[in-house]
């Protein structure tokens, strides 16, 4: 399941559930925007990054980052794309807050000394998922967020369906297209008619499930006839990893578009959530390489 891709979605549609993580949001909060920033002259991405309102008194920029894999280099990229980012508008904004999403507390780099002065500087929040509690207990797009990290399917269900009750009593239809893609993602095996029921739902076409499945219906993901849904839902999975990449590192020599090729739906799912780290085509190179031998 690509959760950066969920949170993504959030924070797009919902700037200001990231200042519900902060305890000084500021002041301008709702009027944020919600980028993702290409830093010139580098192969950095930055893929959360919140721009205050040109009217804002002050103007801090907030960077999020979300992580769900263990990833020893987190604190160098991010740091490294953090400055470079100011750097390259240093008139434009005056302070600046970063927001560091972990799944759980066990995804940290092993070891954060070198960046200690900032970590513990006030500047940046660190948030676990995994230990805010009760997704019953949190406002909705809270409860949106722990809802991508339940693994037990069950759960998963009882989650969905509780966020469902409150959105619909609040007519928050975003609210709802959300819970049913992040559903969508977590059972990506099951029809659309599968997912109400499982659901609940009594909506003739969810627009979250349309949205979830275009791309790979428009890459052949989705045929229309069970004897060809394996072939198409790789081919589909296949042709957005390829996207994001391009997007990520550029173009992709053709050794390594072969390579690609070759990996079954699952390697490309895990492809998906890995290349979100990626800043560079030998970041590719290495996680292919890693396939292989492994």
């Amino acid at each position: 399941m690509r959760r950066d891709t969920i949170f993504y979605k959030l924070f797009k549609q919902f700037p200001g559930l990231l200042f519900e993580l902060v305890d000084e949001p500021p002041a301008e909060a709702e009027n944020y925007q919600f980028e993702s920033v290409e830093v010139k002259e580098t192969a950095f991405r930055i893929d959360g990054v919140f721009l205050p309102p040109a009217n804002a008194v002050s103007k801090t920029v907030f960077f999020a980052e979300v992580q769900f894999q263990k990833d020893e280099d987190l604190y160098h990229r991010f740091f490294s794309e953090l400055f470079l980012f100011l750097y390259r508008n240093s008139i434009r904004y005056d302070d600046w807050f970063g927001v560091i999403i972990f799944a759980s507390r066990s995804l940290e780099p092993s070891n954060s000394t070198i960046h200690r002065a900032l970590l513990e500087s006030g500047q940046i929040r660190r948030v676990y998922l995994d230990e805010l509690g009760d997704l019953r207990e949190q406002p909705l797009g809270l409860g949106l967020m722990l809802l991508t990290n339940v693994t037990s399917e069950t759960e998963a269900v009882e989650g969905a369906r509780f966020l469902l009750e409150q959105a619909q009593q609040q007519s928050e239809q975003a609210i709802i297209d959300l819970v049913t893609t992040i559903i969508v993602y977590k059972f990506s095996n099951l029809s659309r008619e599968e997912i109400q029921a499982m659901l609940g739902l009594n909506l003739e076409e969810p627009r979250a499930i349309l949205e979830a499945k275009e791309e790979g219906r428009e890459e052949g993901k989705i045929e229309g006839k069970v004897e060809g849904r394996e072939e198409g839902k790789v081919e589909g999975e296949r042709a957005i990893v390829l996207r994001q990449l391009n997007r990520r590192v550029g173009n992709i020599p053709d050794a390594l578009l072969s390579q690609i090729q070759e990996l079954s739906v699952e390697q490309l799912e895990a492809l998906g959530d890995a290349l979100l780290d990626f800043s560079s085509l030998a970041d590719l190179e290495g996680w292919l390489q890693g396939e292989v031998s492994g």
